[in-house]
């Protein structure tokens, strides 16, 4: 009898457990989301990621749990605030960090190639954010510390994190920069956050370069100042070993930890998720998961990052369902071009460097795109895009064929082109367009153009055709390409696989894009866009 009721209560025991045990699904914030900075204001969550060559830059999101994300705007959203002259996808804006102070809030970061360092600051997230305050202490990836009335800044020049006294208001630096960590040995340093807890300054860092060995370190203090004490346990965060080798999620690192309203810690991180193989093409997207304290943080329960999370009795997960994953996000857009301006298109679209405006014009069912050199050549192209933040997607398009065809009376220049453009990198990318007269897919890989349409498919148009309709699909392992004319069937044209615009393969360190560009002397008219997951 005894042993009966023990399994009744074990039993008993079980359901209650797994009554509080709620899963969500890793990325929190997929794509194209790297580096990203977290922090909380009452019962709300604000999260930033690096944009590099991209413009607007910084997309800023809004959460009430870490798992359900909404982008509300981007921080960097006027030229003023973004020089990005002459960068690609190297440069430009590196890690940001966001931080709430007094009723205000402030994001740092770096524009690698146009100015170093500097912050903005804004009454609400949503904006308007001011004009750039431009920082002394150099090295990528800074971040912000208040204590009481004091504002600490912290940095990685030279491949050493430093720490100096800046006047948040001016940006003025007010004691010199004294050296506080060089890590654990991994190679870049950076990333560097401190936060205090029970009477310790913890430094959290990123080591092993945002590759396969990206790794979270920590060390500790008494004084900011220091000197710090590394973790004996390090790295707290890493996949690169044989716990996490075999799992989908790769490239841990770089993150930032939060405390919610019920006292629980997290930390949101980068991650990439492998497609075919050891390949990603979807670039570092946001990871989150549950920090646990003893002396030093413990990151889910010392186990590898999967694609699936299950966290116990978690109260700021009190509204998911006890069973199945939660996942909480969806980068669907879809407009037929009645808006006005491109700010009411939405804020995930995207364009390169700073864009020629006048390229760019919306309205009446149409969005007319001017031709500005080509993608590759990478100075100020025509393009207009959202990022893949899922490896099953359709994004689809149409092209009125008179506008290729004739523009001003005259007949249109023969080097005009336009369509859809799968882009990884400036020298890595599938473009899939028509001159107005033929369909072709392309795959420029380091500026090897390569045609790659399947054979025997006659893709000419015929000169009655009104509209063509461009769509690329995907599986996670290969872009499909299909065309059709005015209200016709659709054609697979070609298809390529994902890996081809990996980072193993085309190189670079972001992430793809996938949207409407034109390439040559001239313009063309789209009536439709639909990127869906």
């Amino acid at each position: 009898m005894k042993t009966l009721r023990s399994l009744l209560i074990m039993l008993m025991l079980c359901i209650w457990l797994g009554a509080w045990a709620q899963s969500f699904s890793n990325p929190v914030i997929p794509g194209f989301h790297p580096d990203p900075s977290v922090c909380r204001v009452g019962d709300d969550f604000y999260a930033v990621n690096s944009s590099f060559h991209y413009f607007p830059g910084v997309p800023i999101f809004h959460s009430r749990d870490l798992v359900h994300w909404e982008q509300i705007g981007n921080v960097l959203d006027r030229p003023s605030q973004l020089p990005l002259g002459g960068t690609t996808s190297w440069l430009g804006i590196y890690a940001p960090t966001i931080r709430y102070h007094k009723g205000v809030y402030y994001m740092i970061t770096t524009n690698v190639g146009n100015g170093g360092n500097f912050m903005v600051k804004a009454e609400h997230p949503r904006g308007p954010w001011s004009e750039p305050i431009w920082l002394e202490q150099q090295g990528i990836d800074p971040s912000l510390y208040f204590e009481d009335d004091k504002c600490y800044m912290v940095s990685n020049p030279d491949g050493v994190i430093m720490l100096c006294e800046i006047d948040y208001e001016s940006g003025k630096q007010l004691t010199p920069s004294r050296p506080l960590w060089r890590g654990t040995g991994g190679r870049y340093p950076e990333g560097p956050h401190i936060y205090k807890k029970d009477g310790y300054y913890y430094l959290l860092i990123s080591e092993g370069g945002t590759e396969l060995a990206h790794q979270l370190t920590i060390a500790r203090s008494r004084n900011i100042e220091g000197p710090y004490e590394g973790c004996p346990h390090n790295p707290i965060l890493t996949n690169c070993n044989a716990k996490g080798e075999n799992m989908q999620i790769q490239g841990t690192g770089h993150g930032d930890f939060v405390q919610d309203q019920y006292g629980q810690w997290w930390v949101m991180f980068l991650a990439y998720r492998n497609f075919g193989g050891s390949y990603h093409h979807l670039g570092r997207e946001t990871c989150l998961a549950p920090v646990e304290w003893d002396e030093w943080p413990i990151v889910n329960g010392g186990n590898p990052i999967d694609t699936v999370m299950t966290v116990a009795h978690a109260p700021l997960f009190s509204s998911f369902p006890a069973a199945g994953i939660v996942s909480g996000f969806n980068a669907s857009v879809e407009s037929d071009f009645q808006e006005k301006s491109l700010s009411d298109l939405g804020v995930s679209f995207v364009r390169f460097q700073n864009p020629i405006e006048s390229h760019y014009k919306i309205g009446g069912g149409r969005l007319r795109l001017v031709g500005h050199g080509t993608l590759t050549e990478n100075k100020q192209p025509t393009y207009l895009g959202v990022r893949q933040c899922a490896a099953d997607i359709v994004m689809e398009t149409t092209i009125s064929l008179k506008s290729l065809r004739e523009q001003g009376g005259q007949p249109a220049n023969s080097n005009l082109r336009a369509g859809l453009s799968v882009y990884q990198i400036h020298d890595g990318h599938m473009d899939f367009y028509t001159d107005g007269k033929s369909v072709n897919v392309s795959c420029r890989l380091k500026s090897l153009l390569a045609p790659c349409n399947h054979p025997g498919v006659d893709s000419r148009i015929p000169s009655d055709a009104q509209q063509l309709r461009l769509r690329v699909t995907s599986d996670g392992l290969m872009y499909y390409f299909y065309y059709a004319l005015d209200q016709g069937a659709y054609t697979e044209v070609a298809r390529q696989n994902c890996s081809l615009l990996s980072t193993e393969v085309a190189g670079g360190f972001t992430g793809v894009t996938m949207g409407m560009y034109v390439e040559g002397e001239g313009y063309a008219d789209f009536t439709s866009f639909k990127y869906s997951e």
